[in-house]
């Protein structure tokens, strides 16, 4: 819904998230929903954007989480490969790993992992075979009800920035810790952890 429309006032901005027109607390809320983890440093994104935090104020954001190590690697291979591409070039590119996201989905079986392999970050348990590749091998993204654009699109969105941090539970409690924020609630799942915390 439009901010007008609804009877809202709205002010926006285009700025550098690091470099904001602002020099001292001014904001009850900072919501931030998958952006911290795309400029140079999540940690000095997190910790500047607090001092513009007034005291009892609310930061709520969400970062990539760390994956399991086969994945983080392909993750900055596939990434690095891409780096000299035009947008155009880098899409066609990643056509064929959507295709195998497809393929693996398409399969619809399960594994059943016996016990943890530690070494991998694999759990045990059952698991289907593309969730298998996408969570602990490469991110080839699959959903049955998508065209092979749309979920293009979705692979396109996570290899092309070249920034695109992952942390641990443990460095964003740190940080946030440093900068003077008290977590109320952190949901960690497998893709990314959300975080309510209060400037103290």
């Amino acid at each position: 819904m439009r901010f007008e429309e609804a009877g809202c006032h709205g002010e926006f901005i285009q700025a550098d998230l690091t470099k904001l027109p602002f020099s001292e607390p001014k904001f009850d809320v900072i919501f931030s929903e998958g952006v911290l983890h795309h400029t140079d440093s999540t940690e000095k994104a997190i910790k500047y954007l607090t001092t513009l935090l007034i005291p009892g104020g609310h930061f709520l954001f969400y970062v990539y989480k760390t994956k399991a190590p086969i994945r983080e690697f392909t993750d900055d291979y596939v990434r690095n490969q891409l780096i000299n591409m035009d947008d155009s070039q880098a899409w066609n590119e990643l056509r064929s790993l959507t295709l195998l996201g497809k393929i693996l989905g398409d399969l619809n079986i399960e594994v059943e992992i016996p016990e943890p392999i530690l070494l991998l970050g694999i759990p045990a348990g059952r698991i289907n075979i593309q969730r298998l590749f996408y969570w602990y091998i490469c991110k080839a993204f699959y959903n049955p009800e998508w065209t092979i654009d749309e979920m293009n699109h979705v692979n396109f969105d996570w290899y092309r920035p070249l920034n695109c941090h992952r942390h641990t539970p443990e460095e964003i409690m740190t940080w946030c810790n440093q900068a003077g924020l008290k977590i109320e609630r952190m949901n960690v799942q497998e893709a990314g952890i959300t975080v309510v915390a209060k400037k103290e």
